[in-house]
């Protein structure tokens, strides 16, 4: 039997246009007669059919069609907002903040007033508290609200890199306060962590980790599973040591679950499980860490025990910054900008950069000032300087990206480093030979109309416009590939010698093309 069915039956957006249109066909019947409520009524439907789904489905007493009003995402940060305003009973507060995740409610509580947050402190332990905090994106203003011994409590509960970021947030002094007030083991992750360069792997791992000896049956290592996750939530990869301690491999968690009690753990236990060490630099080894898509990896100490793991959370953190240097080096920053940071940080960031280029732009411009005996004959052509600058600038710095994004394969041969070179600079002559040809059009019409000069010297600059158009992007295209090869090879970040440096170089190429075509071939041969 077939029918409609209802499903999910709330009063929505849609629910109430149609409850709208059935109250205006209602009114017109009272009105008009059957005949205009027959009419309303078919309008009223197909206005409903525009805001629904229908689709069919199969159930246990026949078959149904399933009529389907839109459902609208729920924004939980607004309901947690109006429960923690509305909300007077504590412990039934409680139960229903355990419904939601600690990322959501993170981002209410920065919504609320000091004095409705200290309520919520007052209402949660120490434990639920680290969970929310490790989701604030700058938790440092809120774990001033708290009392020094809470906040102690609070840091100790969370991940001890978790931990770590947070104090670095902190002025040193009440960093070193909420140390001194950490649990003994707490205290010494935290401090461990902190004795890292920020530049080393150790600085980013968790102690957050499952770790048995090789020498367990299956049911023994299943028990020792079991003890550990209590404490230790990261339990989808089981790290194995030796008699040593030392680092010996690593246990899926799904094949310890599936494997028979007579089996040898030493048959699920993978020995070539990659592993960074603690003094490694994070830019050395990232790509290394990417490229396995391990769900957490081991760090290992120079004598090859675990000192702690890399979680995907870490990973993501680490690849997400690394790019986020890169763009800002093409952006000639010497690093990240901060939208929080303060103003004179900023500026150091970028001044040294722009002492560099003001240098470069320097030097360009005493190239241009080599060519004033062809601005003095012919001004117009420096009113299309700009055009060939800027086209240069914009394909050195297209090829630059290619280039860089190519160099990360690390296994990249010269012959395909070749192959890239001279496909940039094939792109770039195509597309200058098109660009080229536009300018010689336009620009010739422009030229004779708009300035007055005869159709004959009117093409003659536009060609050479044209012309110095084709030349400086492929040179820029050359340009754009092959600096960031040059240091890469040499073991220099390519990223450092980019963007702007690219576009100076770009720009001086530009020039005397653009001025040294303008004068060999308007100036001495055709005397335009």
């Amino acid at each position: 039997m077939k029918g409609l069915l209802i499903k999910d039956f709330r009063l929505l957006k849609g629910q109430v246009y149609f409850l709208l249109i059935v109250t205006v066909c209602v009114i017109v019947f009272m009105i008009n007669g059957s005949e205009a409520f027959g009419v309303a009524y078919v309008c009223s439907m197909v206005a409903l059919l525009s805001l629904t789904t229908v689709s069919y489905d199969e159930y246990e007493n026949g078959s149904a069609f399933l009529f389907t009003l839109p459902i609208t995402k729920k924004d939980y940060v607004k309901e947690l907002v109006r429960i923690f305003k509305l909300s007077k009973n504590s412990q039934k507060l409680v139960k229903t903040l355990s419904k939601y995740h600690e990322k959501d409610i993170a981002e209410a509580i920065t919504l609320l007033t000091p004095a409705e947050r200290q309520h919520i402190y007052n209402v949660l332990d120490e434990h639920m508290i680290a969970e929310i905090f490790s989701y604030l994106d700058d938790a440092k203003d809120y774990l001033e609200e708290l009392s020094l011994e809470k906040a102690a409590r609070v840091v100790s509960y969370m991940d001890s890199d978790d931990a770590v970021d947070v104090l670095d947030d902190l002025s040193e002094t009440k960093k070193n306060e909420i140390v001194e007030h950490l649990d003994a083991d707490a205290k010494e992750d935290v401090q461990k962590l902190l004795s890292y360069e920020d530049d080393e792997i150790g600085s980013c791992m968790t102690n957050n980790f499952v770790c048995i000896p090789n020498t367990l049956t299956i049911r023994e290592a299943m028990s020792a599973l079991v003890k550990q996750a209590g404490e230790h939530d990261n339990i989808s990869t089981i790290y194995v040591v030796n008699s040593a301690g030392k680092f010996a491999g690593a246990i899926d968690l799904k094949d310890l679950i599936i494997a028979r009690q007579n089996d040898n753990l030493a048959d699920i236990i993978s020995s070539s499980y990659p592993y960074v060490y603690e003094h490694e630099n994070i830019n050395e080894c990232i790509d290394k860490i990417a490229d396995y898509e391990e769900d957490s990896i081991p760090v290992l100490t120079d004598d090859g025990k675990i000192c702690g793991i890399l979680t995907a959370t870490d990973i993501v953190e680490l690849v997400d910054d690394a790019m986020s240097d890169d763009y800002a080096k093409l952006a000639g920053l010497t690093s990240e900008d901060d939208l929080s940071e303060p103003t004179l940080v900023s500026i150091k960031k970028r001044l040294p950069w722009l002492i560099i280029l003001l240098f470069l732009g320097m030097a360009v411009s005493s190239v241009v000032g080599i060519f004033e005996s062809v601005v003095a004959v012919l001004p117009i052509v420096i009113c299309f300087q700009s055009l060939v600058l800027d086209m240069a600038g914009n394909v050195g710095t297209q090829s630059l990206a290619v280039t860089i994004r190519v160099l990360m394969d690390e296994t990249l041969s010269a012959k395909k480093k070749l192959s890239l070179l001279f496909k940039e600079m094939k792109i770039g002559f195509i597309n200058g030979a098109s660009l080229g040809i536009m300018a010689l059009v336009f620009l010739g019409v422009y030229i004779h109309i708009f300035k007055k000069y005869a159709w004959m010297s009117a093409f003659l600059i536009s060609g050479c416009v044209g012309l110095s158009l084709i030349v400086a992007m492929v040179v820029s295209s050359l340009v754009g590939t092959i600096i960031p090869m040059f240091f890469h090879k040499i073991h220099i970040d390519p990223a450092v010698a980019s963007g702007p440096l690219i576009t100076t170089v770009n720009d001086l190429v530009a020039v005397v093309t653009y001025y040294g075509l303008a004068m060999i071939f308007l100036v001495e041969i055709f005397h335009v």
